[in-house]
């Protein structure tokens, strides 16, 4: 029968040889429900060719900026983002990856205004929520149902920087689990903060002040979101308002400045004049290359290879986005291709990454989508 199957395979003409060795994944978009966009898409994408279709939508759901797939992939939560005028919520949905189906299941408050991040842990225990505008990270409980509970805990951060404009107050950004999720990591743009907190999933409060609570950036750069890299040593800390990324030694959940104290990268091109805003960052799942984003006048993809010896950063190039504010990236989980959401130019670039240098090239392929703002991967079966 082996035989039979084998010789089956090699008859077949060479694209659809292709298609039966590709792996697929469903890619999940998450969007700004204020222009085009319905909610969230979900598309079938092949990491072999880079193509994307088109599988379904969830309408109903408002302002799904950030999205997460739970572990066992059962379930999508997202934020609601909201202004600064009231709280945020957090929807749940149950999710079909063979079909791409969502279904809404319940919501509830983030306690804080504009949650513009959204993390579940691998247990499947508690989703972490960063809301921007109120400050403040919220902790909410996953039932069995995939339903999610009332927030648990609370952090409402305090203080202020030196930007008198955009740091009156502070703006959690994001929230990052080390790799054995004993430790929490969360952003404070307002603050120029990256806070550590100790994880225990079965406490009633779970997150408490790490040894080191927290560690400060130059003042003003306003830290903004995380990568850590494949084996664990690296922390990689991109600063949107400072345009820069700071390097740092990871061990067992403290942060350690390597050389001298740090390494901070400028992600703005030499002689650039125009205004910059940092945004997303990731690591290929190789460990080689750091992908880092751009937005305001500049809209394009920074690339740097990473040291293996010390973690540091060498540039290697700069790509154009293609369209406007690539507020969120995603490198599909094979490596081979790259995916850009460009927010107010509503949509998304798909590049393949060279694996032996880590340039990207444009494929041709792109998908049109009302200010997408998210981009998650999670296997059909």
């Amino acid at each position: 029968m082996k035989k039979y199957i084998l010789i089956l395979l090699m008859a077949l003409p060479a694209a659809l040889q292709a298609q039966h060795k590709a792996k697929i994944y469903d890619l999940l978009i998450g969007t700004y429900t204020t222009g085009k966009s319905e909610g969230i898409y979900v598309y079938r994408f092949n990491t072999q060719t880079g193509k994307a279709t088109y599988l379904n939508k969830v309408t109903g759901v408002n302002n799904p900026s950030y999205i997460t797939v739970s572990c066992n992939r059962k379930f999508v939560y997202s934020v609601n983002e909201v202004g600064t005028a009231r709280t945020g919520s957090v929807s749940s949905l149950s999710f079909e990856p063979k079909t791409g189906a969502l279904t809404f299941l319940n919501k509830q408050p983030s306690i804080g205004a504009g949650p513009c991040y959204i993390l579940a842990d691998k247990a499947n225990k508690n989703v972490f929520v960063a809301n921007y505008a109120g400050g403040s990270l919220s902790v909410l409980p996953i039932k069995a149902d995939g339903t999610l509970g009332e927030p648990s805990q609370t952090i409402q951060d305090e203080g202020t920087s030196v930007d008198t404009a955009r740091q009156k107050g502070p703006h959690v950004h994001t929230a990052a689990l080390s790799p054995d999720e004993h430790f929490l990591f969360y952003t404070d743009l307002g603050t120029d903060k990256l806070n550590i907190c100790q994880y225990d999933p079965s406490a009633t409060k779970p997150l408490s002040p790490a040894t080191t609570p927290y560690i400060t950036v130059k003042p003003g750069n306003g830290p903004r979101h995380i990568a850590i890299s494949p084996d664990k040593k690296y922390l990689y800390l991109i600063q949107e308002m400072g345009t820069a990324i700071n390097v740092y030694h990871f061990d067992n959940g403290t942060l350690k400045e390597i050389l001298n104290e740090v390494q901070t990268v400028n992600i703005t091109a030499d002689g650039f004049t125009g205004k910059g805003s940092g945004a997303d960052i990731h690591i290929s799942p190789d460990g080689r290359f750091l992908y880092s984003s751009n937005r305001g006048d500049a809209n394009d993809i920074q690339v740097y290879a990473i040291n293996k010896l010390n973690g540091k950063l060498t540039f290697v190039e700069r790509t154009s986005s293609l369209g406007k504010t690539p507020r969120n990236f995603n490198i599909d989980p094979s490596g081979n291709f790259l995916l850009v959401a460009n927010q107010n130019s509503d949509d998304i670039y798909i590049f393949r990454i060279n694996k032996a240098t880590g340039k990207l090239t444009y494929t041709g392929e792109k998908l049109e989508i009302g200010n997408p703002s998210c981009l998650k991967f999670a296997a059909i079966n």
